[in-house]
Formats: C-alpha cells, structure tokens, sequence
C-alpha cells in the first residue's frame, strides 16, 4: 500500500481559496470535492484538503488557530529552479496572497513564504543537494 499525505487546512471560503490555488497552477481531484471541502494535488501522494472551517470544526475538538497571530504549520514546497520559486510567489501576489518575509539565499538553498488568503504559511523552495554543506 503506498502512503498518502493529506494536510487538512480550514478556510473562509471555499471557492475563492480552490480560484486562488488554480491560479498558482495547482489542480483538484473532483472525486474528493464538493460544496465543503476540496482535494488540493500537491505532488504525487501528497494533497491538502481544504475545508470549510464549520466543517473542519467536525473533526476536532480544539479551537481552529487565528492565524494572524498563530502559526499552526508550515508548509514547504520544493521546485525545480530560483527562478520558479520567484515565478510561484509573483502568482501568489498576483492572486491575492502575500509574500511572507525575505528571501533567504544560502547559495545551495533559495527560499521564499507566502501566506495564503486564510493565512496559512507556505514555503517554496529550490535546494541543490549536491552544493549542501557537508557536516
């Protein structure tokens, strides 16, 4: 059986947040969309369910963090260039998100953030694992 990993983020509004992520290039799988959550395709086994959060309240019983002061995780996302890394947060502004702090460049390892419209914090990444100090 092969694993899946599926990370389960509430939003606001449903629509919106699967225009935002279709405009950053992204897919969903239809098969687990409906009117109170959508399959977000990441990468080959990997997708985020977004959840409308009266129903992302159904499967917890703790309190759905503010993320304008709470950071609940991060999300890192590797690509295959600097310059995609750069072209993705363009699209994120574009599309209504916001980039989240400074680039960081380490030579082997160039990295942005963005916050998503519900805030949620991703990271995009380019690492070039043969240029990785060697410990």
């Amino acid at each position: 059986m092969k694993t899946e990993i599926f990370l389960n983020l509430p939003v606001k509004d449903l629509k919106r947040s699967m225009a935002f992520f279709t405009e950053l290039g992204f897919t969903f799988n239809l098969n687990f969309t409906d009117d109170k959550a959508a399959c977000l395709e990441i990468g080959e086994n990997i997708f985020a369910m977004l959840l409308l959060e009266e129903f992302f309240k159904t499967f917890t019983q703790k309190q759905i963090c503010n993320t304008a002061t709470t950071t609940e995780i991060l999300m890192a996302l590797s690509v295959d260039s600097r310059e995609k890394v750069d072209e993705i947060i363009a699209a994120v502004v574009k599309a209504g998100g916001i980039e989240y702090m400074e680039a960081k460049d380490y030579g082997w390892m160039y990295q942005k953030a963005f916050l998503d419209l519900d805030g949620h914090h991703w990271e995009v990444f380019f690492m070039d694992e043969s240029q990785a100090p060697k410990n």
